[in-house]
């Protein structure tokens, strides 16, 4: 039952929730409760968070891959020119960079405004012929499994 305590300006000073314990809420419980779910929140918050930060360091860490083929084209894999190579990364390291924009958007730590811009500046990214050629050779093949999904769907709208 809720329970109001009035003063005498006919404001709202208290309000409690009785929990049929004695003549009302215990005032330590409903602390240590709210104490509590504070607790979970925070620490939900921070995985979600940690979460997204692991992502992102494992993005970097191929991004700073991909940079060292770049700089040293003696460690291109396959018959492909150091040109082609440098074109293929730079559209692969703008990819790389919009999928840790998804993922973070996906949990929550990117705004629906922001992400929008992201997602726009990828769509016309993605008409270029050069991205078409990286998208289908097999070096996209490292990407979350649901990026790759949502690409192939935002890919066949128009920017």
């Amino acid at each position: 039952m809720l329970q109001k305590e009035i003063d005498s300006r006919n404001r709202t000073t208290l309000i409690f929730f009785n929990f049929g314990l004695d003549n009302g809420a215990n005032p330590t419980l409903l602390a240590a409760t709210g104490g509590v779910v504070y607790a979970a929140l925070q620490f939900r918050g921070w995985r979600t968070s940690q979460y997204v930060a692991n992502f992102t360091k494992l993005i970097e860490l191929q991004l700073q891959l991909r940079k060292m083929v770049v700089d040293d084209p003696t460690l291109i894999p396959g018959d492909a020119s150091a040109e082609e190579m440098r074109t293929s990364y730079y559209n692969l390291m703008q990819l790389s960079l919009f999928e840790i924009a998804w993922f973070s958007h996906r949990y929550g730590q990117l705004t629906d405004d922001y992400f929008a811009s992201w997602k726009s500046s990828i769509l016309s990214i993605a008409t270029r012929p050069a991205f078409r050629a990286m998208w289908q050779s097999d070096r996209t093949k490292i990407l979350h499994d649901d990026f790759r999904k949502y690409m192939e769907t935002l890919m066949q709208e128009k920017p």
